[in-house]
């Protein structure tokens, strides 16, 4: 959509050499903001683009003028972040320039204008991440004529990368159009008459009709041939078959049937998360989990779910585990096990898991640390005393068992025996403790430690 013509008419009334000359870049910025909503940014940024490619501002103060509204459209935005970023980017950087040494200065259509020194230097301080009060509070007239300083040079790489990664995402075809609108000749050629237009009037016909040619680019026509039509012979046959005997209908006697057992799996897995499983049903859970191996990744549990089926029925936990052990999962089942609340049933399943299979060190090391940490804060004395006795109990099979390697967290286990050592099991874990770093205890591997190795 483009400008109306009373808003093509503010736009020029704020470019005007009149303004540019007497007022602030600070000012003109506010006047935009002021006159336009940010509904309209993007049309006022493609007509300023517009009268900087085709001549349209032929002073330079105009030009740093509109350069700078183009900057303050989007002020406090990323300058990647903007529509307009390669306008930037092209005045500082112009194809003319990357051309080889000697080459004539390129001219295409769509050419942005060449910026002095002065000016320059100007936009690299408005694109640099400095602060910009001082910049603005000068008029154009000031920039354009002031003392060029030393070159100032800037990277821009990333911003560019950042637009080429952009450009990259366009199809082919929407890189290679060109603007419709040619550019006005030199004044110098005194083709100029007094019945040509003003430069007011030009902008208002190329922008503000329904059909601007500002919003317009001129693309090559891509035509292809039709492809032609496949000579079918047999791929159809199927349709029409004229011999019965040799076509017979293929038909699935197991579709549609449901599947009863997976269906009841799912049920009772479902009881599981909520509420204690009878005997029976853990038994046909167990049976139809042992009848086919592979129901256990399709009975519904997922990580999320492991604390309420441990808490509700640690038997069927300890299994769905065990046939869980190969899946690529396991570790997230492990992980969420590991943080859950530590709880009597929570214990029992990392019992069962350690004589059984091989865990991960660092796992039972992890179950290990927050149960400790959870007996130390917590607040109930009564709740507390139950959790060390059971945790005491709980170490002392491990270590009994070989199950770890009570070396590694000696320190940690010690500390925890003698601030429980009002506690009788917390005193018997500290003694079988001291006779493990004596050597009075000589421990035997279970039958389950011994049968691995």
């Amino acid at each position: 959509m483009a400008l109306t013509a009373e808003q093509c008419d503010i736009l020029l009334g704020i470019l005007e050499t009149h303004s540019v000359r007497n007022f602030t870049l600070e000012a003109l910025s506010n006047e935009l903001h002021k006159k336009f909503d940010s509904s309209n940014f993007f049309q006022v940024g493609t007509c300023i683009v517009m009268l900087l490619q085709n001549n349209l501002l032929p002073e330079s103060e105009q030009r740093l003028a509109a350069v700078t509204l183009l900057h303050e459209l989007y002020r406090g935005e990323p300058i990647a972040n903007t529509p307009f970023a390669n306008v930037f980017i092209h005045l500082l950087n112009p194809p003319e320039q990357q051309s080889s040494v000697g080459a004539p200065k390129l001219e295409y259509p769509g050419q942005l204008p060449r910026i002095s020194s002065s000016e320059r230097n100007f936009i690299i301080q408005l694109l640099s991440d400095k602060p910009k009060d001082a910049l603005l509070k000068k008029t154009a007239v000031q920039i354009v004529n002031s003392d060029a300083p030393t070159q100032v040079n800037a990277d821009f790489s990333n911003i560019q990368l950042i637009l080429a990664e952009k450009q990259s995402e366009l199809p082919q075809t929407c890189k290679i159009g060109i603007p419709v609108i040619l550019s006005l000749p030199e004044k110098s050629t005194n083709c100029y008459t007094s019945d040509s237009p003003k430069d007011d009037v030009i902008v208002k016909k190329l922008a503000t009709s329904d059909n601007a040619a500002i919003n317009k680019v001129y693309k090559p026509e891509f035509v292809t041939l039709a492809p032609p039509l496949l000579n079918c012979q047999d791929e159809l046959v199927w349709l029409n078959p004229t011999t019965p005997k040799e076509h017979t209908v293929a038909y699935d006697t197991t579709m549609c049937v449901p599947d009863m057992a997976g269906y009841e799996a799912r049920q009772l897995m479902n009881k599981a998360y909520k509420s204690a499983l009878s005997i029976q049903q853990q038994q046909q859970l167990l049976g139809e989990l042992e009848d086919d191996p592979k129901l256990v990744y399709h009975i519904g549990l997922t990580p999320l779910k492991l604390p309420d089926l441990v808490e509700n029925n640690p038997l069927i936990a300890i299994e769905v585990l065990l046939k869980l052990m190969q899946s690529k999962q396991i570790t997230e089942y492990f992980s969420v096990l590991v943080n859950m609340e530590m709880s009597l049933h929570s214990m029992e399943v990392v019992n069962r898991l350690t004589t059984t299979v091989d865990l991960p060190t660092e796992f039972v090391h992890l179950y290990i640390s927050n149960c400790i940490n959870t007996c130390e804060t917590i607040k109930d004395r009564y709740m507390q005393n139950r959790l060390v006795r059971l945790v005491c109990v709980f170490l002392q099979s491990l270590i009994r068992n070989k199950i770890i390697n009570v070396q590694e967290l000696f320190i940690e286990v010690q500390a925890f025996c003698i601030e429980f050592s009002r506690i009788r099991e917390a005193a018997a874990l500290f003694r079988l403790l001291k006779q493990l770093e004596s050597g009075e205890l000589g421990l035997v591997s279970s039958p389950t430690i011994s049968s691995k190795s």
